[in-house]
This record gives C-alpha cells, structure tokens and sequence, in this order.
C-alpha cells in the first residue's frame, strides 16, 4: 500500500482584516509579496478551475483553483511540480480582533525519490515554521503599505 501523503498546517495574524488580506492569496495577488513570484495565467484568473504555471529554481510548477470563496476567505490549489511532487495548498482567512488569522495547510506527495526527499525537508516542523514566518513577515510589509487598485479577485 502507498504511503499516505504529508501535511503541516500552521495559523498566523496578520494586521488587515480578511477583506484585504485575502486578495494576496490570489494568483496574481502574491506577486505584491512573494519575491520571484511570477505566475503565467493559463485560463481564467482566479476561480475555480482556473490554471497557470510558475517557474523558479529551474523547474516548472503548473497549479489549478480547486475552490475559490472569497467571501469565506477560503482559496485551495492543487499543484505539480514537474519531477518532483503533487499536491495541495489551502488557505483559509478569519477576521480576528482588528486584524485576520491565517490558515495556511500544505499537503505533498513526492512522484520521485528526489521530491519524496523535497517533501520530507519542507514539511519538517522547523523548515516549515520558518517557512510560514517569511509568508506572515512578507504579507505584514505587503499589507503595511497604502492599498493600491483594487486586486483583481476573480
């Protein structure tokens, strides 16, 4: 029998309630915070069903909108990253006392035993602690600076 796949969740506060916070989870809205973030739309932009492709580290990931609620602040993806692994990422935004709770969950399957390793080193608790601070550091800047046009949201 296969091995079942690995997960890490982990929740963070953010300054902005969900109604802004939200839209830097979008495709095209992680571009304002995620440096290299450069993703090619496919078809659509961000609800479901829609797909692009990034490209980092010499090697091509292509993703897909599982669910798209932004009024219930939930965005998942499903995703594979050429080589190496398949999975999913869920975020779910809560307003919280001035501010919102981040929800972020990882999901991985390695398809070859150089990403059955990629995915052992990144869902490591501390790898993957570090990882959603450099997410909550990097929204928190994003978040700090005066709002622009409005973030497409699909």
């Amino acid at each position: 029998m296969a091995a079942p796949p690995q997960s890490q969740t982990r929740t963070f506060r953010l300054d902005a309630p969900c109604a802004r916070a939200f839209a830097l989870f979008t495709p095209l809205g992680e571009r304002a915070w995620a440096p290299g973030w450069d993703p090619e739309l496919l078809s659509g932009e961000a609800d479901r069903g829609s797909v692009f492709r990034t490209r980092a580290h010499g090697a091509q990931t292509l993703w897909i909108v599982t669910d798209y609620r932004p009024a219930q602040g939930r965005v998942s993806y499903a995703r594979l990253k050429q080589g190496s692994n398949f999975g999913l990422v869920d975020v779910e935004c809560r307003d919280s006392a001035g501010g919102s709770e981040v929800t972020v969950r990882y999901t991985l399957t390695g398809v070859t035993p150089e990403g059955e390793a990629f995915v052992r080193e990144f869902l490591d608790d501390a790898h993957y602690d570090a990882f959603m601070r450099e997410w909550q550091s990097a929204l928190g800047k994003a978040l700090s600076k005066p709002p622009g046009p409005a973030a497409s949201g699909g």
